[in-house]
């Protein structure tokens, strides 16, 4: 039995997802509002917009009802999520093969998990996030909805990241530290100290910034 999938969002990080889902066996159909000025991602073909998907489902027109949003932007992300789980699609989770995924960690629909992550015993991790490459999130951590960990994120044990917050690539997080919603922590800082929501910090230690 063939299993597709719909990917909304046709960038760089759709390419990778596409990758991700081949790997689990999905043939791919890719969706993005840029259509019909761009047509192609590399071989895949662009299908229609994201309104083009809703139209077809609610139409009733046969396709696969299982879906993921490719889009880099927390908010963007949230807001194709939300459009699509009230027209009735089934929001996936993707995990690359080679991710390391506890038994005991519980990952929520619509995120997708890349190569060589670390998810450990007891994390949370929240709806439609990302779990960028090589990023580590270590036990009892707690991703809260749409947040992006970024490559190479180092999330010692017990931290919390706020829902749309950011963590720059390279960025390591000391253990129980709270990080709010709506945060952006640039790349390669050391967080030791709690981020208080619609916060901007980086550096080493990190710092808030205007």
């Amino acid at each position: 039995m063939i299993k597709i999938l719909s990917i909304v969002g046709a960038s760089g990080h759709g390419k990778v997802i596409a990758d991700i889902a081949e790997q689990l066996g999905f043939t791919i159909n890719f969706y993005d509002d840029a259509y019909p000025n761009k047509t192609h991602i590399e071989h895949w073909l662009i299908h229609g917009t994201c309104a083009d998907l809703v139209s077809l489902n609610n139409a009733d027109i046969t396709l696969s009802h299982n879906v993921v949003v490719a889009i880099g932007n927390n908010d963007i992300r949230q807001q194709k999520i939300h459009l699509l789980q009230q027209n009735g699609f089934n929001l996936i989770s993707l995990i690359h093969p080679n991710a390391i995924v506890s038994q005991y960690a519980s990952i929520a629909s619509g995120t997708v998990v890349f190569a060589g992550a670390v998810i450990n015993a007891f994390a949370t991790v929240g709806v439609g996030c990302i779990i960028n490459t090589a990023a580590v999130v270590e036990h009892d951590c707690f991703i809260a909805n749409f947040a992006h960990i970024c490559p190479n994120v180092a999330l010692a044990g017990g931290v919390s990241v706020g829902s749309k917050s950011w963590i720059g690539i390279g960025t390591q997080v000391r253990q129980l530290i709270k990080i709010g919603d709506n945060c952006l922590i640039g790349a390669g800082s050391t967080v030791v100290k709690n981020i208080s929501n619609n916060v901007t910090a980086f550096g080493s230690p990190a710092v808030t910034r205007k």
